[in-house]
This record gives C-alpha cells, sequence and structure tokens, in this order.
C-alpha cells in the first residue's frame, strides 16, 4: 500500500516526539512495526519461533489484547486492502478514521488502492473544513490538531479560507497559525481582520503569561547588578563579589576575610540604564521569531530601565517602537515574505545608538543576505568597536536548528558575534547576560 498518513500524520509522527507513543496508543517510537520484542516474545503475545506449543510455561495469546492491536493498527495504516488488518471501525473510531483520511489519503490515489478512492478531502468548502476542524479537536489532544491544521493550510492550501471569520473561529490557534494569518494580512477582507485580532491576541496573551514574569525578573536583577557602586549599603553588598574581591586578606587565624572593599549594586531606580534594539528579520521562514520577538519586545518596553526599539525589515526598514505598548499591533504591522537587505537594517539601527556602552543589539535573522555582505559585516565590527553588545540570533523559536547562512554566520563569529538559534524559554538568560556584559549562555546543541 502506498499511503502518507503513517509518514506524514502526526499519528506516527508529532506524537510519538512528544509522548513516546503514537496518537492512538500504538507502540513506542522505534518500535519494529512487525511486533518483535527484543525478549523473544512477539507484541501480538503468540510464540517466538521454534517454541514447543505445548510448554505450558508461554504466555498464551490474549483474543481482546490482539484485537485492539488490529485496531489501532488499522487506524495507523488507513484501511484498504494492502493493509493487511481486515478489521472494521465504527463509532468514534470510524470518525477519527474519516478525519485523517479526509487530510492524509488524497483524491487520485486511486491507482495506490486497487482502483478503491477511499479519499474524503477538505476540497474548497469552509462548511466542510469548518466541520472537520471541529472534529479533530473532538478526537485528538490540542498539541496533535495544531500539528493537523498546519499540514492541512501547507498541504491543501486551505491558506485562503482562513479569510473566512468561520473558519478563523473554529482553528486552534497557535504560533504558527498566527503567522499564516500574518501573511495573509494584506489579501484579509475588513469583516475578518477583527476575527483574526482576536485570534492573534489569544496567542499573544498565552505567550506573554508564560514569558514576561521570567523576563522582567532575569532583566530586573541583570539591570542591577550592572549598576555597581563602590560604597553600598549594607542591603546592596554583592557579597559573592566582594569576598572574592578580598581573599588576599584573609585571616587564618580568625578564618575570616576582611573586605576593605566593598562591592554592591544600586538600588532599582526608574531611570534608563540600558538601551535595547530588536531588529528583526520579517522574511517568510522567520514567522515564528516575529511573533515571539513582538511579544519580547513589548515586555522589555514596558520595563522603565529599559529603553526599547522594536525594527523589522525585508529589503526595507520599519521601525515599530510606537506600537510596543500592544504586541498585537505590532504584529499587524509586519509583512511576511519578500526579500531581506541586513545591512539596511543594520545601517538604520546604528543611526539611532546614542549610547554604545550601554547599548544591546540583538539581531534576529537567518543570515541570507540579499544586501551588500561586506557592509553589514563593516557594521556589525564598528557597532562592537564602539561597546555595543552585538546578538545575533538565527530564530528565536521553539522550532529547533533553522536553516541559516553558515558562511555569514562564520563570519561574524570571527567578529566576536557568534550566531545561535534560541528558544523563548532561554532569551532572557541571553539578554541578562548581555546586559551584564557577560559570556553569553550559548546552546550547545
Amino acid at each position: 500500500m502506498t499511503t502518507d498518513r503513517s509518514t506524514a500524520a502526526p499519528i506516527a509522527t508529532g506524537t510519538a516526539a512528544v509522548t513516546g507513543t503514537d496518537l492512538i496508543g500504538t507502540e513506542p517510537a522505534g518500535a519494529d512495526p512487525t511486533g518483535a520484542d527484543p525478549t523473544g516474545t512477539d507484541l501480538l503475545g503468540t510464540d517466538p519461533p521454534g517454541a514447543d506449543p505445548a510448554d505450558t510455561d508461554l504466555p498464551r495469546p490474549d483474543p481482546a489484547a490482539d484485537d485492539e492491536r488490529l485496531r489501532r493498527w488499522r487506524l495507523v495504516l488507513g484501511g484498504g486492502e494492502a493493509d493487511g488488518t481486515g478489521r472494521a471501525l465504527a463509532g468514534a473510531d470510524a470518525a477519527m478514521d474519516g478525519a485523517l483520511t479526509a487530510l492524509y489519503d488524497r483524491a487520485g490515489r486511486s491507482g495506490d488502492r486497487g482502483g478503491r478512492d477511499r479519499s474524503a478531502g477538505l476540497g474548497a468548502s469552509a462548511p466542510s473544513v469548518a466541520r472537520w476542524l471541529g472534529d479533530i479537536r473532538t478526537y485528538f489532544p490540542s498539541s496533535v490538531v495544531q500539528v493537523m491544521q498546519r499540514d492541512a493550510i501547507e498541504r491543501l492550501g486551505l491558506a485562503t479560507l482562513l479569510l473566512e471569520p468561520e473558519m478563523l473561529e473554529a482553528v486552534e490557534a497557535d504560533v504558527h497559525l498566527v503567522g499564516t494569518l500574518l501573511s495573509l494580512n494584506k489579501a484579509m477582507p475588513e469583516t475578518t481582520r477583527e476575527t483574526a485580532r482576536v485570534v492573534v491576541r489569544k496567542v499573544v496573551e498565552d505567550l506573554e503569561k508564560r514569558l514576561a514574569t521570567r523576563t522582567r525578573a532575569a532583566l530586573t536583577g541583570a539591570l542591577d547588578r550592572s549598576a555597581r557602586i563602590s560604597r553600598p549599603r549594607h542591603r546592596d553588598i554583592d557579597w559573592d563579589r566582594t569576598i572574592r574581591a578580598n581573599l588576599g586578606n584573609y585571616l587564618p587565624e580568625h578564618r575570616t576575610v576582611v573586605p576593605e572593599r566593598l562591592i554592591g549594586h544600586g538600588r532599582a531606580s526608574r531611570a534608563v540604564k540600558k538601551e535595547v534594539v530588536l531588529c528583526i528579520d520579517q522574511s517568510g521562514s522567520m514567522a515564528a521569531s516575529v511573533v515571539h520577538a513582538s511579544v519580547f519586545g513589548a515586555v522589555l518596553a514596558s520595563m522603565r530601565s529599559l529603553a526599547t526599539r522594536l525594527v523589522v525589515f525585508d529589503t526595507a526598514v520599519v521601525d515599530l517602537t510606537d506600537r510596543l505598548d500592544d504586541p498585537v499591533d505590532v504584529l499587524f504591522g509586519t509583512q511576511l515574505g519578500g526579500g531581506t537587505d541586513i545591512n539596511r537594517a543594520l545601517a538604520y539601527c546604528q543611526s539611532r545608538i546614542t549610547r554604545p556602552a550601554d547599548t544591546v543589539v540583538v539581531l534576529v535573522s537567518d543570515l541570507y543576505e540579499g544586501g551588500i555582505r561586506d557592509e553589514m559585516l563593516k557594521r556589525v565590527a564598528a557597532m562592537k568597536a564602539s561597546g555595543v553588545q552585538f546578538v545575533a540570533l538565527l530564530a528565536l523559536s521553539d522550532e529547533g536548528a533553522p536553516a541559516y547562512d553558515r558562511d555569514h554566520a562564520a563570519a561574524l563569529a570571527a567578529l566576536g558575534a557568534p550566531a545561535f538559534a534560541c528558544t523563548p524559554d532561554l532569551f532572557p538568560e541571553i539578554m541578562a547576560a548581555a546586559l551584564e556584559k557577560r559570556p553569553l549562555p550559548i546552546p550547545t546543541t
């Protein structure tokens, strides 16, 4: 049988990666699909090769367990004459199978199924897609629903149906859906725009709840520590640094250190201590990074000790700093897609820096430069020479290692600005280290 359900559907890939078992409870990822068990007994409960059927010490077949395994394999394989199960489905199982069939067993595969066309398909009908979205939310967990939605948009060309309000109300919102909506922003009719904003706001608010508190705590501590003073009050003494600075004054007979020089950090104030420039590549491949960067930009802008600027770019440069009080406005101010001119974007950012020694520039880009490569590198070198802390992130998302321009990454590393991918959970630590001018906690994988 030729079908892509077992390879493309989250039933055998996405879910297994998260839970260790597939969506409907078949064997863990990596298990032998023949049912072979390394202990010598196969997973269906039959006897190992060469065993004596009369040996009563061996486990006997369990008809109920066998039927359950056949049911699971039937859901994985998708039915048809070639799946080898001969198992019929009914009730919720049949509905689940229908939802998978509509997405992963496409029309036009009749030759693969001995002339039988099982595919219901999703077609281009908004009502049928809305019903399908309701079905998958009924039968599958949220994380798998998001994967199936993404597959439907990419494989079946359903992006344009998201321009209809009824569709948006039925979808499971996540970062990837937001990216798709932003790419459709210019084509979106006014009747859909408000519904789209509601969907985007839900995702943004969920991200803020997850990330804001930790980010503010990490950066507030970093800002306080960066304002070191030589005559601190008792409550402001940094005892760890003070002890290390006075180890030469250790008195063995008293087993103590005499702190001749106190090191502390200033008390929190409302004055701006540092400036942060987020320079975000808005090419189509960076959609998830744009979403996360917009949320972080709003969080940073809410901290009075930081002056935050947010710049997005493709071949043009747009400064969205005046919208940072609402990350949804920031996102709808972006325009995903198009080319990339990193040099032009950095030139703009460089022109807005007034206190280089107190400024952190964060470039989020896959480094595929469409502008002038040598000029881009010269700008980075000039900023670093002036005292700017320059951070290059290949991605700001949970999607793993991205595709990127390795030559440009190597050139930045040679300038002392290593480029690496960063998850949203790691970003507060990266920023804290940059603000304190400490070595960045670069991921090893």
